[in-house]
């Protein structure tokens, strides 16, 4: 299969790259873990050598001492088969606990290679949905490492069926001649099925990789579905792509199965023609009841060794598919060029300098060291804007204009400091599996009882610990499914407050909470982060709520991507276009 044959959904990349297509992964994975493969191989090689022997033994038996009577030859030679069995089950033993360690290995090494990819600080340029992500970094992680299984599998028939064709070959020629000649002929014409085959099976898992992406959608979006009554037309999509994922699975797996059925029928008949020219011979005299034996037992055997030929191009395709994908990620661009310039000891201001991307037109803004900061977006478009820009998340190619922090320009800051600096905490930030204090202090280093317990009494979050009666070693769920919407929203909120950043950016912190608990945590923001004037923190707060527009120094008001006014909230309050903003 040639690089063309399966494309990633991506755009063209943005900078030179070294690409790694599907067949260099293969054969990286190969190589890096060479030593577990080689001896596993060997091994296996050496079960498969063991296993033609068998029926050899056993025609040795009916030969010598079966045929002769002879009881002495009979023992010797059944304590060189049980000799044989000894090592037959050794080598498989030890070759396989080799092999699966490597396989075991290789997935985890994937695995994690590829999460540290997709979550790279310079984040990537990749069109590639967390749905897709996640299933290339799992399935085809999985189905990338299983080429070491492969690998041994393929030396092992090869190997048993050199053998068997050697055995042959000294009984008779011609029945060795059958095996030389008849099993590449059998593989040349079985191999033109191979490309389709792998067609099929990219098709199955792209495809495949869709579906699990509008599901762990759904699954996150549940509840904003169910608000605004969109379940059916969420299902119906989800039934859409669901069902084109199983028709693609569907036509693969007709594919491989129909190519499975042809190779097994053409194994079987090159086994039972080998079978019926040697009952021939010994109808002739040509063979001898153990001679007969014998290649009766290694026409049986070499069904097994056929079959796991024919199988070859199904196994190589649905790898080579899934190292394509996992080329999608490993050759993906970072989006983001890191800068190497370093903050001075602060305080630091943020200000944007007439910014355009997305809706937002021009857009000129600061937030002074130590000012509380309000911004209020008649279109939700713009707000997202705006914290998609101040994040970081933006290519400096696909905006215009200038953000700078502390007086440096963003995209020349090094990130470290950047991270160091600013914390831009977007509308639905998450929760992981854990207990609620790992996911409080993640990010944070070494922080205290003290910090954390005036990060949850800010957010309001107090009362979600104490509902627990293990505090905050309470399990937490995937994305936080164990809590209510509210109760999330106050931790990530606590989390963020935790980190005690010189420039915190939210974004619609409490659009889950009630009244009260909203005025709470105004309050308790303002007077963490700015009740000492010294401390120069920066805190903008891009939302519609009264209740925290009230409590910050100065409101910048969005229409149509511009600054069309600044003020206080009790000033702005008397503009008809903010009104309906802040009271919609």
């Amino acid at each position: 299969m040639t690089n063309s044959e399966v494309q990633p959904p991506d755009p063209p990349v943005c900078e030179p790259q070294s690409s790694r297509g599907g067949a260099a992964i293969l054969w990286r994975t190969v190589t890096r873990n060479g030593r577990l493969l080689t001896v596993g191989s060997l091994l296996i090689c050496g079960h498969q050598l063991c296993e033609a022997t068998v029926p050899v033994m056993i025609g040795l038996v009916i030969g010598r001492a079966v045929e002769t009577g002879d009881a002495r030859q009979l023992l010797l030679w059944v304590a060189a088969l049980a000799a044989l069995f000894v090592a037959l089950n050794a080598c498989y033993r030890f070759g396989a606990r080799q092999l699966m360690k490597a396989i075991a290995t290789e997935g985890h090494q994937l695995r994690v290679d590829l999460s540290l990819r997709i979550l790279h600080p310079l984040r990537l340029r990749t069109r590639l949905r967390s749905g897709e992500l996640l299933s290339i970094a799992s399935t085809d992680a999985d189905d990338t490492s299983y080429l070491l299984d492969y690998v041994p599998r393929i030396a092992g028939a090869v190997t048993a069926i050199a053998v068997c064709a050697g055995v042959l070959l000294t009984v008779d020629v011609q029945l060795g001649l059958v095996v030389l000649i008849g099993t590449p002929l059998i593989l040349f014409l079985l191999q033109f099925g191979g490309p389709v085959i792998t067609r099929r099976v990219a098709d199955q898992q792209e495809l495949a990789g869709r579906a699990t992406t509008m599901s762990a959608d759904l699954i996150a979006g549940l509840r904003p579905l169910r608000g605004i009554g969109a379940q059916a037309a969420a299902a119906d999509r989800y039934r859409a792509v669901s069902r084109e994922a199983l028709a693609a699975t569907l036509r693969a797996t007709r594919s491989q199965s129909t190519y499975l059925g042809l190779s097994n029928a053409a194994s079987a008949l090159l086994a039972v023609g080998i079978a019926v020219l040697a009952g021939w011979f010994a109808l002739r005299g040509q063979l001898s009841i153990g001679e007969l034996i014998t290649v009766i037992g290694l026409a049986q055997f070499l069904l097994e060794p056929f079959g796991t030929m024919a199988e070859v191009p199904s196994w190589i395709a649905e790898a080579r598919a899934s190292a394509e994908r996992v080329g999608w990620i490993e050759n993906a661009p970072v989006a983001l060029t890191p800068g190497t310039t370093a903050l001075g000891s602060g305080p630091h201001g943020l200000e944007l300098t007439d910014v355009t991307h997305g809706t937002l037109d021009g857009v000129t803004m600061t937030a002074a060291a130590g000012e509380f900061v309000g911004v209020v977006a008649v279109r939700s478009a713009d707000a997202d804007a705006l914290v998609s820009v101040l994040s970081g998340a933006v290519p400096p190619d696909d905006y215009s204009g200038v953000v700078r922090v502390g007086g440096v320009r963003l995209v020349d800051l090094d990130p470290a400091e950047t991270r160091r600096a600013l914390l831009v905490e977007p509308h639905r930030p998450d929760l992981f599996t854990g207990s609620l204090r790992s996911n409080l202090v993640a990010g944070t280093p070494a922080p205290d009882r003290v910090a954390i317990a005036d990060a949850l009494r800010a957010s309001a979050a107090v009362d979600v610990v104490e509902l627990h009666g293990a505090g905050l070693d309470h399990d937490v769920t995937e994305r936080g499914a164990s809590l209510s919407g509210g109760q999330r929203q106050r931790l990530t909120l606590a989390r963020a407050l935790l980190r005690e950043t010189p420039i915190l950016v939210l974004h619609e912190p409490t659009t889950a909470v009630d009244a009260v608990t909203e005025s709470a945590v105004a309050q308790g923001i303002s007077e963490l982060r700015h009740s000492d004037t010294r401390s120069g923190r920066v805190t903008v707060v891009v939302t519609c709520s009264p209740a925290l527009l009230a409590v910050t120094d100065r409101v910048v008001l969005l229409d149509r991507g511009r600054v069309v006014a600044t003020g206080r909230h009790d000033e702005l309050v008397e503009r008809p276009d903010y009104r309906a903003a802040v009271w919609r």
